[in-house]
C-alpha cells in the first residue's frame, strides 16, 4: 500500500478562497510529479470550491452523525459527499470527540461512502477506536502539534506501541502526525511501521510549500 501524506488546511488565512485552490493545486502537482498521494483536509464550506478544481483527494476537517431532518448548525454527510469530499478527519486534538460519537460518526461516513481518518492522542485510545473500524487511525501527541520536535523523533514508542495495540483490535493501517516537518521525520515514522503521516503548518504556513512538500515525500522513498 502506497503511503499516505495528509495536509490538514485547518483555518489558515491561505488555506480560503483562491489561496486555498492555489494550495490544494500545489499539493495535486507535487503528488502528480512525484507519484505520490496526497490528501488534503479542508473546512466543510471550501470542499466544493477546492474539490471542483483538482483531483487529488479532498477530506472534511469534521463530520456530524446527522441525518436529514432538523440539524440547524451541524454538518451533514451526505452533503459532504455531494460537495466533493471524498472522506473526513475525526476527533483531531483541535475537534475531540467522546468515543460514543466517534463511532457514530464513522458509522455515518461509511453510510454515505466516505473514508476516515480518525486521530487518537493516545495508544489507549487509539486501540479502542480500532474496534469502529475507521479507515486510517491517526495517532497525534497533543503536546507535539504544531511544534519543533516531530513524534518520530521525540516519542517513536508511542508509534509503535499504538500499531500494536491497533493491530490485536483489528489491522487499521496506523499514521503519525505532531511536529512532522522534514522528509527524516517521515522516513523515521515509516520505518517504525506507520502507513503515512499527517502534516498542517510546516506546509500550510511555508514561503514555498511546493519545496516542503517535494521534501516531505522524499522521505518515504527513503523510509522504504
Amino acid at each position: 500500500m502506497k503511503p499516505i501524506l495528509v495536509i490538514n488546511f485547518k483555518t489558515y488565512k491561505n488555506t480560503i478562497g483562491e489561496k486555498g485552490v492555489k494550495l490544494a493545486r500545489i499539493c495535486e502537482e507535487v503528488a502528480k510529479k512525484t507519484n505520490s498521494k496526497i490528501i488534503v483536509t479542508v473546512q466543510e464550506v471550501e470542499i466544493r470550491n477546492i474539490s471542483s478544481n483538482v483531483n487529488i483527494p479532498v477530506y472534511s476537517e469534521h463530520i456530524d452523525a446527522t441525518r436529514f431532518g432538523a440539524y440547524t448548525g451541524h454538518n451533514l454527510p451526505e452533503a459532504l459527499k455531494q460537495n466533493g469530499a471524498a472522506g473526513t478527519l475525526i476527533n483531531h486534538s483541535e475537534d475531540r470527540s467522546k468515543l460514543k460519537h466517534i463511532k457514530q460518526a464513522l458509522d455515518r461516513a461509511k453510510q454515505v461512502g466516505l473514508k476516515t481518518i480518525a486521530c487518537a492522542p493516545s495508544p489507549k485510545i487509539a486501540s479502542k477506536i480500532a474496534k469502529f473500524k475507521p479507515v486510517y487511525i491517526a495517532i497525534e501527541p497533543p503536546e507535539l502539534i504544531g511544534g519543533e520536535k516531530s513524534v518520530s523523533s521525540a516519542k517513536p514508542k508511542i508509534i509503535t506501541k499504538t500499531i500494536k495495540k491497533v493491530n490485536q483490535v483489528n489491522p487499521v493501517p496506523v499514521l503519525c502526525g505532531a511536529g512532522v516537518k522534514n522528509k527524516k521525520d517521515v522516513a523515521k515514522s515509516i520505518e517504525l511501521g506507520a502507513a503515512g503521516v499527517l502534516v498542517a503548518s510546516h506546509v500550510v504556513k511555508a514561503k514555498d510549500p511546493e519545496k516542503v512538500l517535494r521534501n516531505l515525500v522524499k522521505g518515504f522513498k527513503n523510509g522504504s
